[in-house]
Parts: C-alpha cells; structure tokens; sequence
C-alpha cells in the first residue's frame, strides 16, 4: 500500500498554488476541512476558484480566504451567512457563479463518475439557463451542466484510515462523498485517524482508492452557524 498519511495541514497542501481550482466539503459549517482552510490562509494562496456549497461566514470557514482577498470566484449553492462576500460580490472584486444546490451536488458527482456533462431541469426559464445548450427529452426542457474540473478536493470526515477509507457522519455527508470523488487530488483530514482494518466495510462511506492524502486534525470548533434560543417569558 501507498503511504497516504502525512503530518498535517501543512503538508496536504503543500502543491497547491496560485489560480487553483478547489472543491471544499461540508454543508454550512458542519464538516468543513478547517485545518487545510486555516493552512491555505497561512500560505496566502491567491486567485482559487472555490467550489463549495457555502463561503463560510466572515470569520470562519471559507470567509477568512475571502477576508484575506485569496478567493478570485465562488461556486456555491448558499452564500447568506457572509457579510465581507455580500461587499466583494457587490463592489465587483469577487466573481460569483450561484447555482442549483442539487446541480451544484450533482456536477461533482459527474466528475467523480467519469461523466463529462448532466442534463438537469433545475434552472431551465431563469438566469441559471442564459447562454446554455436546452434540449428537450420526452417534451420537458433540460440544461446541459458541465462536470466541474477541479484541481484539489478538500474533505473533512469524522473518521479514517491509513488507506484513505472514510466515514462521515450526519449532515456532513452532504458534499464530502461527492467532493471526495471528483478531485484530481483529494485531501482528506480527520478527527480520529485509525490503522488499516479498523473500521467496519459496512460503514466506509468514500473508499481509500479516491484519497490520496490524509491526516487526522486537531482544534476542530464545530460551530454554530445561527444560534437560535428561546427568551424566558
């Protein structure tokens, strides 16, 4: 077997450099990869096209790339949580492309897959569809949505093993499965990393052969994206 483990953030991303294009897992702030986040800020990269299902908020997540300026484009399905993202999309610094969050899941799969290109009915009659290919199946309109071609995939999962197998848990599985498969190369931290055979088959949920590095992280802060409490009467 390959030797997939590295020491840490550090050295996950020590080949990604300026105008790379990076998916990054997790769905709001649940299962973001904080520690390679924190290390792309530490290496002041600059001009990545990020592909995420959220910017992270101002002082978090994606959010400190974009406070440092670090970020030429977003493509994302949420941007709401992002005040410093709402000024650069406005002031023209920041270019945005804002799609169909099942597009958006459904353009990773593709790559992961091999496939070149979907055909969705999501965005067909809106902005989404301007300039875009239509074609018709069964007298229903869909658009041609192209695989994304993305040079690093960054995943958080809750556990893993020296050959790259991966579990997730809960919401976190939302974009890491997808994203996992679709890098040219996928890094991947975790909470607890384990020795080969430790976890059970049944419960991998992105098997090793699509990892390429991985480490286990430390100082994870699980946020709460909206605290929400009730007021005492």
């Amino acid at each position: 077997m390959i030797n997939k483990v590295v020491s840490g953030a550090e050295e996950a991303i020590k080949d990604i450099s300026d105008g790379a294009t990076i998916m990054l897992g997790g769905f709001g702030l649940c299962g973001i990869p904080e520690n390679c986040i924190n290390a792309l800020v530490e290496k002041q990269i600059k001009n990545l096209t990020c592909i995420s299902n959220n910017a992270g908020v101002d002082d978090f997540g994606i959010g400190l790339l974009l406070k440092k300026r670090q970020v030429k484009k977003m493509i994302s399905s949420y941007v709401g949580e992002n005040a410093e993202f709402e000024r650069q999309l406005l002031s023209g610094e920041l270019e945005v492309d804002l799609i169909p969050q099942g597009t958006l899941a459904t353009r990773c799969m593709a790559a992961g897959y091999g496939m070149p290109a979907i055909f969705t009915p999501a965005g067909v009659g809106t902005e989404v569809a301007e300039g875009k290919e239509i074609r018709n199946f069964d007298g229903k309109d869909y658009l041609l949505e192209y695989a994304f071609d993305a040079d690093f995939a960054i995943v958080k999962a809750w556990k893993g093993d020296a050959a790259g197998n991966l579990v997730f848990r809960s919401t976190s599985r939302n974009f890491n499965p997808v994203m996992a498969m679709a890098g040219k190369i996928t890094i991947a931290e975790v909470e607890e990393l384990v020795g080969v055979g430790e976890l059970d088959p049944d419960h991998i949920h992105t098997p090793g052969i699509y990892v390429h590095r991985i480490f286990q992280g430390k100082n994870y802060e699980k946020r709460i994206e909206q605290r929400t409490v009730r007021v005492k009467a």
